[in-house]
């Protein structure tokens, strides 16, 4: 799969460029039930490494729905975070780290493989996403924070 790169002139927000993407509709799916729409649409700037929806169907049976219920919105607002960092970020600047500190609080670790990008596991698939307050990046898995 080739890295897909868009300029950050976007005039959506991330949560508005990730739904317009159409790769991005369980994330997004996610993002409501946990509440944090509203903050990915706010200023920012956030970088955001979300999980594409073929990465959401590579979870075990069930598991999303578990965690799309209203009694384990803590645990999906603490994975959902995890895939989160401050600031703007390109894949450029994010592969040149070992790890990047992920709103959630635990770091999360960046690997630079034959210039391509991954996040404690998850290849970057399409990077620089640009949006009005920062920038997505998808990747090819749901990352899990061993820390709820």
């Amino acid at each position: 799969m080739s890295i897909m790169s868009n300029t950050p002139s976007n005039t959506k927000n991330l949560v508005d460029t990730a739904a317009a993407n159409g790769s991005f509709k369980t994330f997004g799916k996610a993002l409501e039930s946990a509440g944090l729409s509203d903050t990915l649409r706010g200023a920012g700037p956030f970088t955001i490494f979300a999980p594409t929806d073929a990465a959401f169907d590579k979870l075990p049976a069930g598991r999303l729905d578990n965690l799309l219920k209203p009694e384990n919105k803590k645990e999906l607002v603490s994975l959902l975070n995890y895939h989160v960092i401050n600031g703007r970020r390109m894949v450029a600047d994010v592969g040149k780290w070992e790890t990047a500190k992920t709103v959630n609080g635990q770091p999360a670790p960046i690997k630079m493989t034959d210039g391509k990008v991954s996040i404690d596991g998850a290849l970057v698939t399409s990077a620089d996403i640009g949006s009005s307050n920062g920038v997505l990046h998808g990747i090819d898995k749901v990352n899990i924070p061993t820390k709820q």
